[in-house]
């Protein structure tokens, strides 16, 4: 348990390390804007210093708009998935304060496409391991627990005032190269952990009842039991079904293995669901 928690800080870390790379040697230096928070920060801080004497880093900036969400975040999602989060934003602040502020290319565009994957590297390994970097992350979830509200449209409303921003103060060119950067990230975090933002867990296995107990005490999901029957074996089993959110699915695996690493999972892509999503 313990080297679990160690590799999951570790690769929280990591991430955030990405991340600063991304931005100071690539998307900063170029002007061009990552996604969410991240690019919120970006963009006020640019405001900033062009408009006013005020100069307030990215990284400081990013720190301060997560402040409000972990408030929140820590209350209704959960302490563990908050602490990872606060670890992620602060590493990067940290991290953004230590490498330099350089040009490696002038090239707009391999800033943008190398900066958006760099960044998204760091983001899908980051949520592969059950962790988050903060921000609409947090969001996402504290929506997921609330009303099971489409996280989507969140997403893009925020990310497209980012782009209309960047374009209306320092011109469409910018806010083009900026929705490239987006395009690239979303590619790269789809590969690394999940396009879907809900999935469907069908788990086989003989110790239902432990493994519902073990869920329900982790995530707020309502499971479905069938009746199932080994084809091979003949022997009687439960067919657990449940819809999840992708950043629930690290707690899940952790929690199969934990209860019955002979049980067979399957997790499917879901495109859409209708009725209760929650625990009742």
């Amino acid at each position: 348990m313990a080297r679990q928690e160690g590799v999951r800080m570790a690769i929280v870390i990591f991430g955030a390390l990405l991340n600063a790379i991304a931005l100071n040697l690539f998307l900063i230096p170029a002007n061009v804007y990552a996604s969410g928070f991240t690019g919120i920060a970006q963009l006020v801080s640019d405001i900033l210093s062009e408009y006013t004497s005020i100069r307030i880093s990215t990284g400081i900036l990013l720190l301060a708009l997560n402040i409000p969400v972990f408030v929140i975040g820590w209350r209704m999602v959960g302490k563990a998935f908050t602490v990872y989060s606060i670890v992620s934003v602060a590493a990067t602040t940290v991290f953004l304060g230590f490498i330099p502020l350089h040009e490696l290319s002038k090239d707009i565009l391999l800033n943008a496409v190398f900066g958006g994957v760099i960044a998204a590297v760091g983001v899908g390994l980051t949520l592969k391991f059950g962790a988050s970097t903060g921000g609409m992350d947090i969001v996402a979830m504290i929506l997921s627990r609330l009303k099971d509200k489409p996280v989507g449209t969140y997403f893009f409303s925020l990310n497209a005032l980012i782009i209309f921003t960047a374009g209306m103060l320092y011109g469409w060119e910018k806010a083009l190269y900026t929705l490239v950067t987006l395009y690239v990230s979303t590619r790269v975090i789809d590969a690394i952990h999940t396009r879907y933002e809900k999935l469907t867990a069908m788990i086989v296995t003989k110790k239902s009842e432990e493994m519902r107990q073990a869920i329900h005490a982790k995530l707020v999901r309502g499971i479905t039991n069938v009746p199932a029957k080994g084809a091979f074996s003949n022997e009687n089993r439960d067919m657990m079904i449940m819809v999840i959110t992708r950043y629930e699915l690290y707690d899940l695996e952790k929690i199969i293995k934990e209860i019955d690493p002979q049980a067979f999972t399957n997790i499917v892509e879901t495109a859409a669901i209708y009725g209760s999503f929650r625990k009742n």
